[in-house]
């Protein structure tokens, strides 16, 4: 079994100010899961859920070190979204998105390709580390 996200993962949501990315946004950091940055264009310097929000994914990987994406972006956005994180240097992308179009997601496989990263999704529940206690850490939807 492989963990992907664990207590030292560094994560940043992307859509963090939207319905979704605010709800489950705050179920990880309640549970413990380290939150360091949000990402909304137009909404950078607020902060949101006591998390700074960036208008990129590159200046929260640059400001903050995040090394995992969760997406919570409306589904004409995400392929976007995915590759930007990509772009910024996150290895471990997860998009919780559903309804990306087929075409979208071509894209994206083709365009991942170039980078050293995971994509997990779109349309699933996230990644979540199953063990108990102090390291039980998610990204994506409570279980």
């Amino acid at each position: 079994m492989s963990i992907l996200v664990n207590k030292d993962s560094r994560i940043v949501c992307q859509g963090i100010t939207g319905r979704q990315g605010s709800f489950h946004t705050e179920q990880c950091i309640e549970y413990g899961t380290q939150v360091v940055a949000g990402v909304t264009p137009g909404r950078g310097g607020e902060e949101h859920l006591g998390v700074p929000v960036y208008d990129s994914t590159h200046e929260a990987v640059r400001e903050v070190g995040a090394d995992v994406s969760m997406i919570y972006v409306p589904a004409a956005f995400a392929a976007d979204a995915i590759l930007e994180a990509a772009d910024a240097g996150i290895k471990v992308i997860v998009c919780i998105t559903e309804g990306i179009p087929v075409l979208d997601m071509v894209r994206v496989k083709s365009g991942l390709q170039d980078y050293d990263c995971r994509l997990i999704g779109p349309n699933c529940p996230g990644h979540h580390d199953a063990r108990r206690g102090q390291n039980w850490h998610y990204a994506g939807l409570y279980p």
